[in-house]
């Protein structure tokens, strides 16, 4: 059974920052692409960030020169860097993981973990 288990959510002043973290644990055979999603009330959930396996990233525009996404593929983590947090930011953020379990390829999703932004 596959797993993706985020952190470091809470709550952050208007222009702090936060670190959120996610692990993939289980029978992983292989990971592709890795990224981050958020929800935020009465909206979609929309994608924020995105890394493939050799580090190329794609940034939605609202986010780009605040945020920063990494991994550390020996770790099965994936990282997001959050700075200059503005309230508009509040919103669930989701780990996303195209990984390979047993034979095939699917994609997997964490829990989710709240990020909020207030003053």
């Amino acid at each position: 059974q596959v797993q993706l288990v985020e952190s470091g959510g809470g709550l952050v002043q208007p222009g702090g920052s936060l670190r959120l973290s996610c692990a993939a644990s289980g029978s992983i055979f292989s990971i592709g692409a890795m990224g981050w999603y958020r929800q935020a009330p009465g909206k979609q959930r929309e994608m924020v960030a995105k890394i493939t396996t050799d580090g190329r990233t794609n940034y939605v525009d609202f986010v780009k020169g605040r945020f920063t996404i990494s991994r550390d593929n020996a770790k099965k983590s994936v990282y997001l860097q959050m700075n200059s947090l503005r309230s508009e930011d509040t919103a669930v953020y989701y780990c996303n993981g195209y990984l390979r379990s047993a034979a095939t390829w699917g994609d997997y999703w964490g829990q989710g973990t709240q990020v909020t932004v207030s003053s």
